[in-house]
């Protein structure tokens, strides 16, 4: 399998650009997907999933590589639980730049959880807007 993505975007794409490709962060991989060690971890053991060819959306995916994609995020899981033994996760998807997506090439943020990491966990994932994680 080839590991660096083969497609370079008309724009400049951080996970497209073989020259800050780093092998030695990468877990695992299948034909269509890699998961990698995030740059900026929120918690010890954060991984993002990221496909090998240069697409924006989630929902651009067919139905097989839906399938590869939540096969290998399943595979990572396991990976960070045996390295790390986290509580619980967070899985993320950043779909839009009005959802604060930073790097426009598909990438599922896999974000291990530990028991007390936060004072109040209740919400989740609301809580990206704040006061909504309140209910």
């Amino acid at each position: 399998m080839n590991t660096i993505p083969d497609t370079i975007s008309k724009e400049y794409c951080f996970f497209c650009d073989k020259k800050k490709f780093n092998k030695k962060t990468v877990l695992d991989e299948n034909d269509l997907f890699y998961v990698r060690r995030d740059d900026f971890p929120v918690s010890n053991g954060h991984a993002e999933v990221i496909s090998k060819k240069h697409i924006e959306s989630f929902f651009e995916l067919n139905d097989n590589e839906v399938i590869q994609l939540f096969d290998l995020l399943k595979k990572a899981k396991d990976i960070i639980q045996k390295k790390h033994n986290p509580d619980a996760f967070n899985i993320g998807i950043n779909e839009g730049k009005e959802a604060w997506r930073s790097v426009h090439h598909l990438h599922i943020h896999l974000i291990p959880r530990y028991k007390g990491d936060i004072e109040n966990p209740r919400g989740g994932v609301r809580n990206i807007i704040p006061g909504k994680g309140n209910y």
